[in-house]
């Protein structure tokens, strides 16, 4: 823990990459969520709904095309702006990440990009490699959004290697998986405090 911002409380913007019906990706987020009001003081978990969005459209963005946005877009915008760091939960799709998450992504980096800066973690669910290779391209997208990803501890998800993972709701149901996502969490959660305080620094150098 960072000295001075001990009773501060981290905001976290978790988006999941899936929009089915018990997908295991929001399922992982409601085990995080479950996980911060339960054992990691000073976390908030948000679950930032992605499913209403259009497809990304700068048409959509009105006459100018400077910062006007459906409502569904400003108020994922204003979520994400108002967070102090991200958790990113996604299954791969052709080495890649989901399209509903990439539309969100787009989104949310039309200008102004309300990424910048922000602390990030990513969680992945899949099968094979549990979404390795998906994490991959999601890191290499944020370099342009300007993203700082913890680099460990890793997470990745085979759902489908007994024991089960999850029951029939997508619930996460596995203590072993539910203590690693834990790690996760106090790594990013440890990570956003020490880019504030630098942040906090430079700004009173």
């Amino acid at each position: 823990m960072v000295s001075g911002l001990e009773n501060s409380v981290i905001k976290v913007a978790a988006i999941g990459g899936s929009i089915r019906q018990a997908s295991y990706s929001n399922g992982l987020i409601r085990a995080a969520i479950e996980l911060s009001k339960e054992s990691i003081v000073g976390m908030e978990i948000e679950h930032l709904d992605i499913s209403q969005l259009p497809m990304q459209n700068i048409d959509l963005e009105g006459e100018d095309h400077e910062g006007s946005f459906p409502p569904a877009v400003e108020d994922l915008r204003q979520k994400i702006l108002e967070s102090d760091c991200i958790l990113f939960a996604s299954p791969e799709l052709n080495y890649s990440v989901s399209a509903p998450l990439k539309n969100a992504i787009d989104w949310a980096s039309r200008p102004p990009n309300v990424w910048v800066d922000k602390a990030a973690a990513i969680i992945s669910v899949s099968a094979g490699m549990g979404g390795a290779r998906g994490q991959l391209h999601l890191r290499q997208i944020g370099v342009f959004l300007d993203l700082h990803f913890i680099n460990k501890p890793e997470f990745f998800l085979n759902a489908f290697q007994p024991p089960a993972k999850f029951d029939s709701q997508g619930n996460l149901i596995d203590e072993n998986t539910r203590e690693r996502l834990k790690e996760v969490l106090l790594a990013l959660q440890a990570f956003t405090w020490r880019l504030k305080t630098a942040t906090n620094a430079e700004i009173n150098a």
